[in-house]
């Protein structure tokens, strides 16, 4: 396994701990997130702004990797997001496109549908 790929699975993994902080520490200063369909999220530190703002109100979150993929310096993720909230929870499938620089994402541009995540995201 590549070390990209192997940097992208510990990425997925700590998703469980719910640690914006050490989330962000994945990314390059000047990384960019691209929660779909969010606007690009540009910088380490609103990044972990970011993440910790849509994480709030999330009790657990477990992400199976369903196919992982590196070719140089790009990691597909097919993987299946199974998060938990104070009340409800939601699977949802997903494909994160990661590209990498030096062991540090550069890019990360998510796929998914926001309906799905919709219908069992707690209601305002």
């Amino acid at each position: 396994m590549s070390d990209n790929a192997q940097i992208i699975k510990n990425f997925i993994g700590a998703w469980s701990r719910l640690d914006a902080k050490e989330l962000a520490s994945y990314f390059c200063d000047d990384g960019c997130y691209y929660n779909m369909p969010a606007n690009p999220v540009k910088g380490r530190d609103n990044v972990q702004q970011f993440i910790a703002g849509f994480t709030a109100n999330w009790t657990a979150t477990d992400w199976e990797i369903v196919h992982l993929v590196a070719e140089g310096d790009v990691v597909f993720c097919e993987r299946v997001d199974r998060t938990q909230f104070a009340e409800g929870g939601v699977d949802l499938p997903c494909l994160g496109v990661f590209e990498m620089s030096q062991g540090k994402i550069k890019e990360w541009r998510d796929y998914f549908d926001l309906d799905t995540f919709m219908r069992g995201a707690p209601k305002a």
